[in-house]
């Protein structure tokens, strides 16, 4: 059974595994942990571990049967598929310098994964690369990867990293277990059936060196019965670094494992000792303490905001942008976006702001203030900017242009149904082409995209600047885009999987969720309105430099995160950038631009980016490269695979 449900938590389950010894008796092991134990799967050695190759004898009669954990009939297909990981023998050593052992070690792999394929296992437990060497373990693992089934293969790499300020002397004796993993990563061209299962140590690496691995796929993390502290019963309980760190795997859906014996012998001798499990039982399972502690990690986290539960099912998705001047909206986008109050909060206290600017007190009553919303959708600034005018007590004549012709039926039963027929007159066209019957005060527009300028919002604000008085207000005033390098193992394999050069050259909008921020965003293209000179270009090109702290370790770069940051009128902002993006707000996901190659960047180094925003007669579209550590090819060139039509 689950780990349990917090308060509010209705999204996925979390579960917790044991790790066993070797056992020819599959069904007592799943009894034993599972009914008696409460965990929810076992990662159980497939083979005996007295097992070799090379001692078995040629002739014996029984030398096609090899010493796995008992036949597959003794397990339903789906109690091997749900309850049971594979782990494969720990002896094995690829790189041996031994050629028996290797040997050995590669034959017994192979029959173990083939065994656990047999078994429609959803996954299995490869141990830790031995040395410093692991290309012949790569090798044959991506041998194997090659016409696996369905099956995850989890790498096991302990949680360490050497800290030159602390190790002292034994620096060199500890490596990076990052570069391990990223090795062996390489050898096997980052293939997305290959995983992590971290074991989890009683010391944990600096605070950055961990937040790189939640950009990588880690699917388990093991925690040995050795990294427990004592608490003051005698019970077992973690390090607050531990705590916290516990609580990221559950919230990225990591599973945990229990792994060693039990070192609190009182707290597993005492049958009541835990809230979830009152009745004594015979066959008490050493462990129990341990996973009621996780469940109790687990159940007292904080329940998921309304906000994030909405978001759950986008988390790590790929969209491609919205192309707004190319294709007309549908209903339900325009209802989702709608649903964003914290936006039309933003906006209407930018629209009352400016019109207590724009009209003295003392003239509320006798001037009508121009108000044009261009792009007006079905509705929702129109409301904004109405609700402005009530609170301020100014006057107002609202102009909603709009090119959607569905978003226009909408528009004006809307306006029937709230009797704003007096003050507000529908425009059904295109705000570039559009002939204002007089100048506007106020222009008021939502046309930004999660980069800022990439739904052409410059374009069409150019377009319509020609009807805003000299001295009038637009709404946004300015926006700016921001840009930072992430690790994104998941959304590269993602891309990866369509087999072409278009998919990496294309922006996605995506809910970041499995990734590791390297550096901080910093600024790249701003956009003021109304324009400054009519003669400024909307093409843009900026020279980035990102410098990768020392205590984060060596990361490897899949792509760039892109956000924006809007100022709407004065101190009015809105912004989705991690430092100041607006609390609660969900119109707008970050944007993925993703390298064809992915780059190591070590710690301490400069990671160098260009970015080109282009104009052409009929699309505008980003160019970009990376020039440091090592240059890639320039992505997109000419657009020729992802654009946005004017």
């Amino acid at each position: 059974m689950p780990l349990g449900e917090r308060a509010g938590d209705k999204s996925e389950s979390r579960y917790c595994g044991v790790e066993t010894d070797f056992n020819d008796d599959m069904p007592h092991v799943l009894a034993f942990n599972l009914a008696s134990g409460g965990f929810d799967f076992v990662v159980a050695t497939l083979m005996d571990p007295a097992y070799r190759p090379s001692l078995v004898k040629k002739d014996s009669l029984s030398s096609g049967v090899l010493p796995f954990a008992s036949s597959d009939l003794v397990l339903s297909p789906s109690q091997w598929s749900s309850h049971v990981v594979g782990k494969i023998s720990s002896w094995i050593d690829l790189d041996s310098e031994d050629e028996t052992q290797r040997m050995d070690s590669e034959t017994t792999l192979k029959q173990e994964i083939a065994w656990a394929s047999h078994l429609s296992l959803q996954a299995c437990l490869l141990p830790a690369p031995k040395g410093t060497s692991c290309a012949n373990y790569g090798r044959c693992v991506n041998q194997i990867l090659q016409n696996l089934n369905n099956m995850q293969l989890w790498l096991r790499i302990p949680l360490v990293k050497s800290d030159d300020d602390s190790m002292g002397a034994n620096s060199d004796t500890l490596v990076d277990s990052w570069e391990t993993w990223n090795s062996f990563r390489l050898l096997c061209e980052h293939h997305s059936q290959l995983s992590v299962a971290l074991d989890i140590l009683s010391t944990l690496p600096s605070a950055n060196s961990l937040v790189r691995w939640f950009g990588e796929p880690v699917r388990a993390a093991i925690i040995n019965t050795d990294s427990f502290l004592t608490n003051a019963r005698g019970y077992p309980c973690l390090s607050k670094r531990h705590q916290k760190l516990i609580a990221s795997f559950f919230n990225h859906s990591i599973q945990i494992i229990l792994s060693g014996r039990s070192v609190h012998p009182k707290a597993s001798m005492d049958p009541v000792a835990s809230h979830n499990h009152s009745a004594v039982d015979l066959e008490r399972h050493p462990l129990r303490p341990y996973l009621d502690y996780v469940a109790y990690l687990y159940q007292r986290m904080d329940p998921i905001p309304e906000q994030e539960r909405f978001e759950l099912g986008y988390r790590d998705f790929l969209q491609s942008p919205l192309q707004p001047l190319m294709d007309n909206l549908e209903a339900q986008t325009y209802e989702t976006f709608e649903k964003d109050t914290v936006k039309y909060i933003q906006y209407q206290r930018a629209v009352s702001k400016a019109l207590l600017d724009r009209v003295p007190d003392e003239q509320a009553s006798v001037i009508t203030t121009v108000l044009m919303v261009v792009g007006a959708g079905r509705g929702p600034l129109v409301r904004a900017s109405l609700q402005a005018a009530e609170e301020t007590g100014r006057k107002l004549k609202v102009y909603a242009v709009e090119k959607n012709p569905n978003a226009v039926v909408t528009l004006n039963s809307l306006i029937r149904l709230e009797g704003w027929e007096n003050t507000v007159t529908i425009v059904s066209s295109d705000m570039r082409h559009w002939n204002a019957p007089e100048m506007a005060d106020i222009l008021v527009s939502e046309l930004l995209g999660s980069f800022g300028d990439n739904e052409l919002s410059p374009e069409c604000l150019d377009g319509a600047q020609r009807f805003l008085k000299p001295d009038g207000i637009s709404i946004p005033s300015s926006y700016t885009s921001f840009l930072q390098p992430v690790t994104a193992s998941k959304l590269h394999n993602d891309v990866k999987a369509h087999k072409d050069v278009v998919h990496f050259e294309t922006a996605y909008v995506v809910k970041l969720h499995n990734v590791a921020r390297l550096a901080p965003s910093q600024p790249v293209f701003t956009f003021a309105h109304p324009k400054p000179s009519d003669k400024e270009s909307n093409q843009r090109y900026v020279k980035l430099q990102f410098v990768i702290p020392n205590d984060t370790g060596s990361a490897m770069v899949h792509g760039f995160a892109g956000y924006f940051d809007a100022t709407l009128y004065e101190d009015v902002h809105l912004g989705i950038e991690p430092s100041t993006a607006t609390p609660n707000m969900f119109s707008w996901f970050a944007i993925f631009f993703p390298l064809r190659t992915p780059i190591c960047v070590d710690p301490g180094s400069t990671l160098e980016v260009h970015f080109w925003r282009c104009c052409g007669s009929t699309k505008v579209w980003y160019e970009w490269c990376v020039t440091s550590p090592s240059s890639s090819p320039i992505h997109n060139s000419n657009g020729r695979s992802y654009w946005v039509g004017l």
